[in-house]
């Protein structure tokens, strides 16, 4: 039977390549395969048999991993492919034997992989060996962590092959290694030589560009993962997986934990650090101090650097402040989740106020998504929670009048007078619109002199008021007789 691109290759095992790079180390695993053997990739939910007609899409690419010898009908290949045969494994002809299971012959076709993409987190698994397994068992990860990071080691399982779209927003994809059919390639030149052979183009489609840089992260405080360029690829898949939408938090006021795709129930702690910190000692540090106390046997803990976006008025990006965010999540009853989550919060913010300065931490900030918000420095806890609507309402009102007392300065703005007017300043202008009269020429606009301690007429009556005139003719002396 024609076979495209067979081929017989040795594997080894996962022990071969995971002991030799670290002991007790980490590796993100892809999960999904399209082995032969699996029944899963095929329509009719398992294996091809003797009596069955096999059946590739022509214009799909793919690379099989084939374990065993197998006898079909007949086979229909794709025009670019290849079976990767394990020792022994091969296919033949069916001569019309019988086949136990296998009474009745159909179509059976192989499953279409497009929808296993580089960026879901879904199709990933954090794999963890020696002594930290049983303390990872309370470390968990944003989704963005989920998928590898730029300094991961990524490991695709002995004797499987596999179809990957790594599209992405980045023009390079960084990791530190890569493990492929029990073998490791840690560095730039070992790469590139796997990609000019047949099967990397048969593996990895997209626009994306896969890079081992054998490296490790060069900063003890931790170094950022490198996914957030394709944060809503990963969201996007996360959201196809559980309906098209988030699941409904169960608590009042939920928490969005940078790198995390949906709103979460439990608490959040930012840490502010010096150059003295150490995030792997101070992640063993909470891991043995506090969660491995029993009370707190079902919370689970994500810590990394991110980060963090800044922003001037909430509008202007102004950069990006690294900082330690550690999430708190109960797996327990909700009626435990906000007092378990919340003292486990409350004990690192005591434990940061008291050892703070000796761990390298400067600050901590505490938020929990129970009915209440803290924030406060070094394990302080005072209560404060303003809507971002009433900041941004407040920031606008100062910037408009700002701007008007600007213009006002520069002379670009006239602000009208209100004058009120009072009922005497009617009357002067209502005077002084009818005067049309004329100069008296026996009018005299000087008082005669009055003995000390006696006041005018005119200066008893209202000022504003000239209601009386002197007369020349009139001589006050010849009364007083």
């Amino acid at each position: 039977m024609p076979r495209d691109n067979c081929c017989d290759r040795q594997h080894g095992s996962l022990d071969d390549f995971t002991i030799s790079a670290s002991a007790f180390a980490m590796y993100k695993q892809w999960i999904p395969n399209t082995n032969f053997e699996t029944a899963s990739n095929w329509d009719k939910g398992r294996v091809p048999c003797a009596r069955d007609v096999v059946h590739f899409l022509k214009s799909k690419v793919v690379s099989v991993f084939v374990s065993s010898p197998h006898a079909l009908t007949d086979m229909y290949l794709p025009l670019n492919g290849e079976f990767v045969l394990a020792s022994g494994a091969g296919f033949t002809a069916f001569d019309g034997s019988w086949d136990p299971g296998c009474d009745s012959g159909a179509t059976v076709r192989f499953a279409d992989a497009e929808n296993h993409t580089w960026f879901d987190p879904t199709l990933w698994q954090a794999v963890s060996h020696g002594e930290e397994s049983e303390a990872n068992r309370h470390i968990f990860s944003v989704d963005e962590e989920r998928v590898p990071c730029q300094y991961d080691d990524v490991i695709f399982q002995p004797e499987t092959s596999f179809w990957i779209n790594i599209d992405s927003s980045q023009q390079v994809i960084h990791l530190s290694s890569i493990s492929l059919m029990g073998q490791e390639l840690s560095s730039p030149e070992a790469w590139a030589g796997y990609l000019q052979g047949p099967s990397a183009s048969l593996q990895f489609h997209g626009n994306g560009t896969l890079q081992v840089t054998g490296t490790r992260c060069p900063d003890k405080s931790g170094c950022a993962c490198g996914n957030a360029p394709d944060g809503h690829r990963i969201c996007a898949a996360l959201l196809r997986a559980s309906g098209g939408q988030c699941p409904v938090p169960a608590c009042q006021n939920p928490l969005q934990p940078l790198g995390h795709c949906c709103k979460v129930c439990g608490a959040t702690i930012n840490l502010d650090f010096t150059p003295d910190f150490d995030l792997q000692k101070y992640q063993d540090r909470l891991l043995q101090v506090l969660l491995s106390q029993p009370k707190y046997t079902r919370v689970r803990m994500a810590i990394s650097k991110v980060h963090k976006v800044q922003t001037f008025l909430g509008v202007i990006h102004q950069g990006y402040t690294p900082l330690i965010q550690i999430v708190l999540i109960d797996d327990g009853l909700m009626a435990q989740t906000g007092t378990t989550v919340e003292q486990l919060a409350a004990d690192i913010m005591e434990d940061i106020a008291q050892h703070g300065e000796v761990l390298g931490i400067s600050a901590g900030r505490m938020e929990v998504s129970t009915s209440s918000t803290f924030s406060g420095q070094a394990g302080s806890h005072t209560s404060s929670r303003i809507t971002a609507g009433t900041i941004m309402g407040l920031l606008f009102g100062l910037l408009f009048l700002g701007g008007i007392l600007f213009l006002y300065i520069k002379g670009n703005l006239r602000l009208p007078v209100l004058r009120f007017p009072r009922p005497w300043d009617r009357t002067v202008e209502m005077e002084s619109d009818s005067d049309k009269g004329f100069d008296n020429p026996m009018f005299d606009v000087e008082t005669p002199s009055t003995e000390p301690g006696q006041e005018t007429l005119q200066e008893m009556a209202p000022k504003d008021h000239q209601i009386f005139y002197i007369n020349p003719l009139y001589d006050a002396g010849k009364t007083e007789t």
